[in-house]
């Protein structure tokens, strides 16, 4: 059912929108009734996982041409709805997370079958639960409906991070569960109910530069709220907030690819632009000072999580402290409030996702093929493992900003967009974090094609992981490689966000 807006008739009231939302949550349901049925939960979980992205494709093209879906659920209070609204910027996580959820739900298949995980109903339970969270985030037309359900996701991946439930899990998970809820009940809630009182409305203006607020607000609330919302969606990894990323690493690697490129650190950032663009918008940024300051604050981040990962051996571990970098990148660009910087952010939000995606699946697929964990191990390894190794190599150059992979997109924008901006300072971020992206990327690549297999450990018996985990993991770097060469997919979306 669609009805157009008589007053906006870009707007569409659409139950399209509701279904994309719902899909995913009727599969972790039936997905929760399956017991011991791997072959129907599985089954179950692709078919869901194909409705949702089949059903968010569909939205794209009127989106482009400027129709914003909306449908409004329940209302609480005046000024307090939870409503759903799908515009561009919504558009660009939206598919991220449903496209990725259809490779991320096969690659699960072989990882945990391979490993022969326990309790794997919970795990695709959990799982689908989580993307209906993200979906209900990207498709969020005001403040409390995004808080509702970022706190969906903060609480449905719990189980997922504890999933071993060993000393390591729990501990992990609980670092992971006491960050995110005190940050948002303690920073997000009263940030939500001040704004409540100065504007009487939570809701989301329609464009990037008016904002919620007056032009005659108090500029040191309006300052501390930022603040607040900076740090309150600490999904987005920022330090000092960042701790429990690198603790959830002791989740299975499919949770850990969904917490770092499809679900978890995306809701993340796209709450903190999608409150630094709509919530406060380019004009007041630009009037209160917020936009190049908060610039250099994440460019802190950029260059010491990238400096951390340098000692890591540990590849997980390494990759989720690249990761915290990279967040940082997204909000960087946004925070240069010039045309280049914003769509450089903006476009790393896919960029990111299916390169990252990429790098976690191949350590998963490592561990699964030879039980290696440390890249110190990995000596020779590409010889056996090809597929993987180069899948690995091609991400690493979408991490490092190389053409002809996504990255490069990435890095010309936000250098086209610090030079219009004037902050040359931020140009010594951007090199030092690539030249450092090299040095925390390159060993492992070299050591798996060029180095020597340790003494006493032959390479017999040592092959590539189940096919149902080396497909998904070359096409998500396959799609790397297409959306650095052909960037107008997702670059459409983001021009109609900038307009």
């Amino acid at each position: 059912m669609e009805i157009v807006n008589a007053v906006n008739s870009d707007i569409v009231t659409s139950t399209k929108i509701v279904w994309a939302l719902v899909v995913p949550l009727i599969g972790a349901i039936c997905v929760s009734m399956t017991g011991k049925k791997p072959n129907l939960r599985e089954s179950i979980s692709v078919i869901s996982a194909v409705i949702l992205c089949s059903t968010v494709l569909t939205m794209v093209s009127p989106v482009l041409d400027g129709k914003i879906f909306y449908y409004q659920l329940f209302k609480i209070l005046p000024g307090i709805t939870v409503t759903l609204r799908a515009d561009a910027f919504s558009m660009i996580f939206a598919l991220v997370a449903s496209s990725l959820w259809v490779i991320a739900a096969f690659y699960s298949m072989g990882y945990m079958r391979g490993l022969h995980e326990h309790a794997q109903t919970r795990f695709n339970t959990c799982f689908a639960i989580a993307i209906f969270g993200a979906i209900g985030v990207a498709f969020s037309d005001n403040l409390f409906t995004m808080y509702l359900f970022y706190e969906i996701v903060s609480v449905c991946t719990y189980p997922l991070v504890a999933h071993h439930q060993d000393e390591e899990g729990y501990e992990g998970a609980k670092k992971y569960i006491v960050y995110l809820t005190t940050t948002a009940k303690g920073l997000l809630l009263p940030a939500l109910a001040i704004i409540y009182v100065m504007t009487g409305t939570l809701d989301f203006p329609y464009n990037i530069q008016d904002g919620m607020f007056a032009a005659d607000a108090n500029g040191a609330i309006v300052t501390m709220l930022f603040i607040f919302c900076l740090f309150g969606f600490a999904k987005n990894g920022l330090m000092p907030v960042h701790h429990w990323l690198p603790g959830a690493m002791v989740a299975p690697t499919p949770v850990s690819a969904l917490l770092h490129a499809v679900a978890v650190v995306k809701v993340g950032v796209f709450s903190t632009t999608r409150m630094m663009l709509y919530g406060f918008g380019t004009d007041t940024m630009s009037a209160l000072n917020l936009g190049i300051p908060t610039a250099y604050f994440v460019g802190f981040t950029i260059v010491m999580a990238s400096v951390i990962a340098l000692t890591k051996d540990n590849l997980k571990a390494r990759l989720a402290y690249s990761t915290v970098s990279q967040l940082s990148y997204i909000m960087l660009g946004v925070c240069l409030l010039t045309p280049h910087g914003i769509a450089g952010g903006l476009i790393h939000i896919s960029n990111h996702a299916f390169s990252k995606i990429t790098l976690f699946f191949c350590a998963g697929a490592i561990y699964v093929a030879t039980r290696k964990k440390n890249i110190s191990e990995m000596s020779g390894l590409a010889k056996t493992m090809p597929f993987t190794f180069g899948a690995f190599a091609i991400a690493s150059l979408s991490m490092i900003g190389a053409p002809p992979v996504a990255g490069f997109v990435t890095k010309w924008e936000l250098l086209v967009g610090t030079i219009e901006s004037g902050s040359f300072g931020i140009i010594l971020v951007l090199l030092a974090s690539t030249l450092l992206n090299v040095a925390y990327f390159a060993p492992v690549t070299y050591k798996a094609f060029f180095g020597k297999r340790p003494e006493g450990e032959p390479y017999e018996g040592i092959k590539e992981a189940p096919l149902s985990m080396v497909i998904p993991l070359c096409t998500c770097c396959f799609i790397s490689v297409i959306i650095g060469i052909y960037p107008n997919f997702f670059m459409n979306l983001v021009k109609a966000v900038i307009g």
